[in-house]
């Protein structure tokens, strides 16, 4: 099964009538895609309220990758809401149970900031969360160069295969240690995740800029990439069970679009997705 979706679905109005509340997005977001990358969790754990509403929104065989709230991966700035990391990894825990509950979790995605690079403090920590997430599916994404360097790249692919870490495999623009190449190995038989920000070199370490994060994935793949990805994919597909294809490029309006000429070059059509008019009287 290749799962293609978006990371979040607010952000996406090319797929939505006009006007409508961000309430309905996620209901209409389940009429075009099977999948989506619940990207609140990375700024606050959610209420379990939120999740038990998702979970009606979506059709039965929807799944959610939920990305790792960000005090568990060393992004917070800041005041951190919780007394100790123990207290924050039980939180988003119950937090997710629903999901499980329900059987619409594929994967936790902890994707982990630049300057986390390849040492052994940091390969404890991997551990650690590991640990603590159980039979949780997790998947891992470096941004930092080392973890595939020559000297580390068959280690560091041994030790995710080893701890269970699905390898969450990247494109991305090749800007220095604070990017990571494209890796196309699984570390796990059963799921593969691919994340594709865009290649907006230029853009992509560009801190500077109080608009950044908007800068960055501001790109819009050309059908001859996206034929290459479709390759890859192929050939992932004979070596893992289930590929989960997530569009980052979001800053232009451009992952939807992109999206849905991926899943033309590889001839899917979801028949299992929630109905394409909203109810309005519901």
């Amino acid at each position: 099964m290749i799962y293609v979706g978006l990371t979040g679905w607010g952000d996406h109005d090319s797929l939505y009538p006009s006007r409508l509340a961000s309430k309905d997005k996620l209901q209409a977001y389940a009429a075009h895609f099977p999948t989506v990358e619940v990207d609140a969790y990375f700024y606050a754990i959610q209420p379990r309220q939120n999740v038990e509403k998702w979970l009606t929104e979506t059709p039965a065989s929807f799944q959610f990758i939920v990305k790792a709230y960000q005090g568990m991966t060393g992004h917070q700035r800041g005041d951190i809401p919780y007394a100790n990391k123990d207290e924050m990894f039980t939180a988003f825990l119950q937090s997710i149970e629903p999901f499980q509950q329900g059987n619409k979790l594929a994967m936790v995605l902890f994707q982990f900031p630049p300057w986390f690079d390849c040492k052994k403090e940091h390969v404890h920590y991997l551990r650690w969360c590991r640990e603590r997430m159980k039979d949780i599916p997790v998947a891992l994404e470096f941004r930092h160069q080392s973890w595939f360097s020559p000297s580390f790249y068959e280690k560091t692919l041994r030790f995710m295969e080893e701890e269970q870490w699905i390898h969450s495999i990247c494109d991305e623009p090749q800007a220095g240690e604070g990017s990571v190449p494209t890796v196309l190995h699984p570390t796990d038989r059963k799921k593969t995740l691919i994340r594709l920000h865009g290649r907006n070199v230029a853009g992509w370490n560009k801190r500077d800029d109080e608009n950044w994060r908007a800068v960055r994935y501001l790109y819009r793949y050309n059908e001859q990439e996206l034929q290459e990805w479709a390759q890859h994919i192929r050939m992932l597909q004979t070596k893992c069970e289930h590929i989960y294809v997530l569009f980052n490029n979001n800053s232009g309006g451009d992952a939807a679009h992109n999206a849905k000429q991926l899943l033309q070059l590889l001839g899917i059509e979801y028949t299992n997705l929630a109905p394409r008019q909203l109810d309005l009287f519901s």
